[in-house]
């Protein structure tokens, strides 16, 4: 299966939790089908980036990054590399290397999609990044110092430092009440 059709099927079979994350799958399934290659950051107008909600073991809490250059807080993600044969893998390769934490997905499906805009900055220009995001359950402490940038939130204070409705939709996706 060719990395486009496993992004094809991964897309096709998640269900949207409202009308907003609906209108993002449709747009992020078009662009998967018209982009030369969706997963390459060498795309100039949009391409497909892959993080994940952090969680602990007993899913009462999830830990965020702070974004340095941007200084905002947000979970764990980013680019596609050419190896990493699938978005999970690629969200689990960037998951680790921001919190230090050996983790494990609760399943293969992804638990929420989001297309937003990433703005200009070091000489690129603003794109869209098409945020296929999974469900990492985070096992024992962090085995680096890449989570110092990063803390623990319980659902509460989660959802209150999230300032955009994506991140708002995935916290109350991956954390029950």
């Amino acid at each position: 299966m060719t990395r486009r059709e496993g992004l094809a099927t991964l897309l096709g079979a998640h269900v949207p939790a409202d009308e907003l994350e609906a209108a993002h799958l449709a747009r992020m399934q078009a662009f998967a089908h018209e982009l030369e290659d969706p997963l390459s950051r060498e795309q100039q107008t949009a391409h497909f980036t892959a993080s994940a909600l952090v969680v602990d073991a007993q899913r009462r809490r999830t830990f965020l990054v702070r974004h340095g250059k941007l200084g905002r807080w947000f979970q764990p993600g980013g680019h596609v590399e050419h190896d990493d044969g699938s978005m999970l893998k690629a969200a689990l390769r960037e998951a680790h290397e921001e919190t230090g934490f050996a983790l494990r997905p609760v399943s293969e499906d992804a638990l929420d999609v989001d297309v937003h805009e990433f703005p200009a900055r070091d000489g690129h220009e603003a794109h869209l990044h098409l945020d296929v995001r999974f469900l990492l359950v985070a096992d024992g402490a962090p085995r680096s110092e890449a989570a110092e940038e990063g803390a623990w939130f319980d659902r509460a204070a989660a959802l209150e430092i999230a300032d955009e409705a994506g991140l708002h939709r995935l916290i109350e996706k991956g954390l029950p009440r």
